[in-house]
């Protein structure tokens, strides 16, 4: 979206050129990419990088804000997963952004998600370095002042608090198989503390603990979670420690922000004439959508539907998104009126109904103009303000923007974003 820098990259990248893109983040991340990189990053202007970071800042100041909203979402959080010594807010953000055309024409942010939950912050600083040393890319992708050193510092202040790196952990169901493992690698690197299967932790009284190197057990004073709730249920999983006990023990990102902040605040944050409302696309619950008053609400807000009542309607307008999936899983497009009603009644409070966006494709390549999701990650340490930090990118032409949906197809993937000083 800077034209001269999207041409003159394109005019010089070489299919060689991407083979040293994938040999430097190998090199940095010490292990193979599992999902795909994209050829090229995008080139966004400063000012509407801070636009999209400063809605996402105010949406989750609006939720804190609301003593009522933190209430409704506490109910979401499932039995067994209800952990104590929560924190007043939450270390880290995530808020996703599609580009639109909005009714004036011109190019406007709108949310997509929002997730109190880590993403990529050792990957995604690894995977810039890789651009920017790949291609010469002179050019700044942290935000707020930051540049690596600061960024680090930051991330490190968050992750460890006021403990030593080897009392601190990062947790992961079978991490060596997640997708996220280069992530894991980098963190683990640059800020030494170790990588520990959460089914590996050890209790002993009112602490846990983790087996080191050679086998002692080494007090936990502090937990990196990155353990998603939904997997733990999925996979059946049992813990050898009961995680609602009032262990002895921080988090850093503790695990009750994963259900009070995420798609479950969506339809809350709708709400017109509301700070940064305009950057929402209309959504309801489920529940509220076959109720009545739901669908009435998104066609008062101009959204498109059927007629009511009718059996055989296709809701093309809309997207059915299940409440507290990760990475885009089970969302469905053009859901029928009849795939709403086979959810079980008990279950449809855990999905809500959005306004489909169309995602301008904004990025030429040699394959076509290509979407861009834009992701701002956030860091808020103790004691600290919450902090946009860096851009994350995902580059893609298909309904769906995540990795696995793009898997076929070039100049689509992981990518990270630069911006004109």
């Amino acid at each position: 979206m800077i034209p001269d820098l999207r041409s003159n990259f394109n005019a010089n990248f070489t299919p060689h050129s991407y083979q040293d893109l994938l040999d430097a983040i190998l090199l940095r991340n010490g292990v193979s990419t599992p999902f795909r990189i994209a050829e090229t990053p995008i080139f966004l202007p400063l000012p509407l990088l801070q636009s999209i970071a400063e809605s996402g800042a105010t949406l989750t100041r609006r939720l804190l804000d609301s003593p009522s909203y933190l209430a409704q979402a506490a109910q979401s959080i499932p039995a067994g997963f209800r952990v104590a010594n929560q924190d007043s807010h939450p270390h880290f953000l995530t808020a996703d952004f599609a580009l639109v055309r909005d009714s004036s024409g011109n190019l406007s942010p709108r949310l997509v998600e929002m997730q109190a939950f880590p993403s990529l912050y050792g990957f995604q600083a690894a995977l810039a370095e890789s651009y920017a040393h790949t291609f010469q890319l002179n050019l700044p992708t942290f935000l707020s002042g930051l540049n690596r050193d600061t960024y680090f510092q930051l991330l490190r202040r968050t992750i460890l608090g006021t403990h030593s790196p080897e009392n601190v952990i990062l947790t992961e169901v079978d991490p060596t198989h997640q997708k996220t493992l280069p992530d894991f690698l980098v963190t683990s690197r640059e800020l030494g503390i170790p990588v520990i299967d959460i089914t590996h932790l050890v209790p002993v009284g009112r602490k846990l603990h983790y087996r080191n190197a050679t086998g002692q057990l080494v007090p936990i004073h502090r937990i990196y979670n990155r353990a998603i709730a939904d997997e733990i249920i999925a996979r059946g999983i049992q813990l050898p420690f009961d995680l609602e006990a009032p262990w002895d023990v921080e988090w850093a990102g503790h695990p009750n922000w994963y259900f009070l902040i995420s798609k479950f605040a969506i339809p809350h944050l709708w709400q017109p004439g509301q700070p940064a409302s305009d950057v929402i696309p209309p959504a309801v619950f489920l529940t509220d959508f076959l109720a009545g008053p739901g669908a009435q609400r998104l066609a008062d807000a101009g959204v498109p539907l059927p007629a009511p009542g009718d059996p055989a309607a296709v809701y093309s307008n809309l997207l059915l998104k299940p409440l507290f999936s990760f990475a885009g899983k089970g969302i469905q497009f053009d859901p029928s009126h009849a795939d709403l009603l086979a959810i079980p009644p008990a279950d449809r409070g855990n999905y809500l109904l959005q306004q489909r966006m169309s995602f301008l494709p904004t990025i030429e390549t040699p394959y076509g103009i290509t979407q861009a999701e834009i992701r701002i990650l956030y860091l808020w340490p103790d004691g600290g303000e919450l902090t946009p930090v860096i851009p994350l990118i995902r580059l893609g032409r298909g309904k769906m923007m995540g990795v696995d949906h793009n898997r076929d197809l070039l100049w689509v993937g992981a990518s990270a974003a630069f911006w004109l000083p």
